[in-house]
């Protein structure tokens, strides 16, 4: 089975003669005599990759570390909330809560207490909610963007400083002395109030009104300064308004290199400002990033930043863009992001990791990650990181030292990447004891026990896996493992009952990928291509045999010797499977429907009600988009809707559209729509009675009465509540 972190490179399909199910295949077609498989067949079919050590943030008791997160929460100073929402976020990712760890992102976006946190979490929120531009007509329909973290005014969201007025209303020792200077810049002359020029800087307070030749000059050349007599003239002007109006980024520029030259705060504030609103392209931000890092322009930098992360996460395949993330010093990263540097490479690194963890870029991007980080959580998470990509990149010396510190900072997950670098210098026996002493040290966890199968054999490694299912019967190893080797000992209809137990609850495709091999070996063909549609449904482009052969041309080997089903044959079969909830059959028998049937909309509409009871939301919104696509009426299209808005957290649109479409026909799924929206955006004890009503006329509608059970349900549940 292919590893659930990093597949290997397809090869081509001619390769699939090379194994097994096409021996099976070709005993159908008559191509080869019937016999039954040979271990060596067995051994080339199935192969079980040890699970990945993967990179995440994985305390050992995830309610204790919640509970302590909320409870600071409540007690933080405001800038405090934004990290440990952070952290929750990390939390919620190790334990795979897509929709949690996008509502922690939420929450720290709106306590932001800096432009540069509001910034790089806007971002992050985009970033996790690329799937919904497949809705931006369906948002804009409902006078809403699906960008709603958008770019901001970072000029005008950034805290204004009180500078100081430097020297007012202080004259020169000599009372002969002008009002006024004049500075010569080359042929030009630019008259200033001398007052006025001076309350700019200490500098110039110093030059214009103190013990210096200048004091008692009228005419001061300025023709070596670097600054033109246009922009001379701003700067006078600024002098009198503190306003820089209309100017042009050339002049901008040469004002914001004098007013660091002379100190002059407010003006390089104020240009600062005005030259964040030339930041509108990502070709601008690389210019201007260099600029704002030589001349240490904050407001500046945190406007290219913002442009930058509006890419991502194209903009990490630009080597401009990559060279000022990765050479950016901790001087620099400060200009850029404020305090909120370890927030950014937190980011920035998850992304590159999500494209390729074995990249330079990710490796450069993670180590950022490593110095910036402080606190415990933040070294565990950094340190873990990087331990796992140095340990796909096979360094595994330097992984060894980081999942060492990760370790000793608490991040007791670790151990994991301890062992199996262990293991792989030679040392198996030390490998089985740094997780032996884990377990007896700590609360026994069920990754414990199947890491330490992984370093034993026999019986030894049986226990192990069954005590790993004992404790957490999520993982997906261990019942592979065993089926495998029931295969091997040629019992496939035990290996068949070992798979089921797991895709009785969890639905994994490394799992049903088994489980057809297992068919095959039984020559159950029928049930073999049931489990290719649910693959193909859930990922369209899914390869199997370690990568080397597309599920589609198996499934198209297999379709030739399975019967086909007509239309009623078809719907006979989805009320039999719904009802005995066998949703990966309900799968199987939609996608061969979906190849005939014209009613595409209601069947792609099930295909998602299915997808999301099998815990695959990304699957069912391509499918609930598909519904949309394919609505066979208005009223129908406009359930759609209400459904992909509501999957994406816009509840108050939903109800808009459920009661447009009952406006234009009262229908079962509209009443449906509009209560579940309402059961689960209100906390009014009027509500319940709402709720009840709603599902009572949905009841009194026609339906194809595969849902009916669950309204029944749910009206007896908030009866209940009353």
């Amino acid at each position: 089975m292919r590893s659930s972190i990093l597949s290997e490179s397809p090869c081509d399909e001619q390769h699939i003669h090379g194994f097994n199910p096409q021996s099976w295949l070709q005993v159908e077609r008559g191509k080869l005599p019937k016999s039954s498989y040979s271990p060596s067949s067995i051994e080339s079919l199935i192969k079980i990759a040890e699970p990945p050590v993967v990179p995440l943030y994985k305390p050992l008791n995830y309610v204790e570390v919640l509970s302590r997160i909320h409870e600071e929460l409540e007690q933080c100073t405001p800038s405090e909330r934004p990290g440990l929402y952070l952290i929750q976020s990390q939390v919620f990712r190790g334990l795979g809560e897509a929709k949690l760890r996008q509502r922690s992102l939420h929450s720290a976006w709106h306590c932001t207490s800096s432009v540069h946190e509001k910034v790089i979490f806007g971002a992050w929120l985009r970033y996790e909610k690329r799937g919904e531009e497949i809705i931006a007509d369906v948002l804009a329909s409902c006078r809403k963007c699906c960008r709603e973290f958008g770019p901001i005014n970072v000029a005008s969201e950034m805290p204004v400083r009180n500078f100081e007025i430097v020297g007012s209303g202080v004259m020169g020792s000599s009372s002969h002395i002008s009002s006024m200077v004049t500075f010569k810049i080359r042929d030009g002359r630019v008259t200033c109030d001398r007052c006025k020029i001076a309350s700019l800087s200490i500098p110039f307070c110093s030059m214009l009104n103190g013990p210096y030749t200048e004091s008692q000059l009228e005419l001061v050349d300025l023709s070596e300064n670097g600054i033109s007599l246009e922009a001379m003239r701003a700067v006078s002007e600024f002098s009198c308004t503190y306003s820089l109006e209309d100017m042009p980024l050339e002049i901008l520029l040469e004002i914001l290199v004098f007013a660091n030259t002379f100190c002059c705060d407010k003006l390089k504030d104020a240009c600062d400002r005005n030259l964040a609103s030339f930041v509108s392209s990502k070709q601008d931000a690389v210019e201007l990033m260099a600029l704002a890092f030589d001349e240490n322009a904050p407001v500046l930098a945190a406007s290219c930043l913002q442009m930058l992360l509006q890419d991502l996460p194209d903009c990490l395949t630009d080597e401009l863009v990559l060279d000022i993330f990765l050479s950016a010093t901790e001087q620099q990263q400060l200009i850029m992001a404020g305090h909120a540097s370890f927030l950014l490479y937190c980011f920035l690194s998850e992304v590159t990791m999500n494209i390729d963890p074995r990249t330079e870029t990710t490796v450069i991007l993670s180590e950022k990650l490593v110095q910036l980080a402080v606190t415990p959580s933040q070294k565990q998470i950094a340190f873990h990181q990087l331990g796992c990509i140095r340990l796909l990149r096979k360094e595994y010396n330097e992984a060894e030292q980081l999942f060492e510190v990760a370790f000793s900072a608490g991040h007791v997950y670790s151990i994991a990447g301890l062992a199996r670098i262990t293991n792989v210098k030679g040392k198996k026996t030390s490998a089985f004891e740094k997780l032996s002493s884990v377990i007896t040290s700590s609360v026994p966890l069920g990754w414990m026990h199947l890491e330490r199968s992984l370093y034993s054999e026999g019986d030894r490694k049986l226990a192990d896996l069954d005590k790993a299912t004992e404790l957490d019967p999520t993982l997906t190893y261990p019942y592979m493992y065993r089926a495998a080797s029931l295969m091997r000992k040629k019992d496939p209809r035990l290996a068949l009952e070992e798979i089921n137990r797991l895709l009785g609850f969890k639905l994994a495709l490394e799992c049903l990928e088994l489980r057809i091999c297992l068919y095959l070996a039984l020559e159950d063909y029928k049930s073999a291509l049931c489990d290719i549609h649910a693959i193909l449904t859930l990922s369209p482009e899914y390869r199997m045999l370690e990568g080397r052969v597309a599920a589609s041309k198996i499934g198209t080997l297999l379709g030739a010797h399975v019967d086909q089903w007509n239309t009623a044959e078809c719907w006979l079969q989805l009320y039999e499977r719904w009802s005995s909830v066998d949703d990966i059959g309900s799968l199987s028998v939609i996608y061969k429907m979906l190849e005939s049937d014209a009613s595409k909309g209601v069947l792609y509409f099930r295909q998602s009600l299915l997808l999301l009871r099998l815990n695959c939301p990304e699957a069912a919104m391509r499918s609930l988009q598909l519904a949309r696509q394919h609505a066979a009426t208005e009223h129908e299209r406009l359930v759609y809707e209400g459904w992909l808005l509501y999957d994406t957290g816009h509840c108050e649109e939903a109800l808009q559209k459920a009661e447009e479409s009952i406006s234009i026909q009262r229908s079962f799924e509209a009443f449906f729509l509009k209560a579940y929206v309402l059961a689960d955006s209100g906390v009014d004890p009027s509500y319940s009675t709402n709720v009840i009503s709603l599902l009572e006329d949905a009841l009194k509608c026609p339906s194809d009465r595969l849902r009916k059970g669950q309204v029944y349900l749910l009206r007896h549940l908030w009866r209940i509540l009353i």
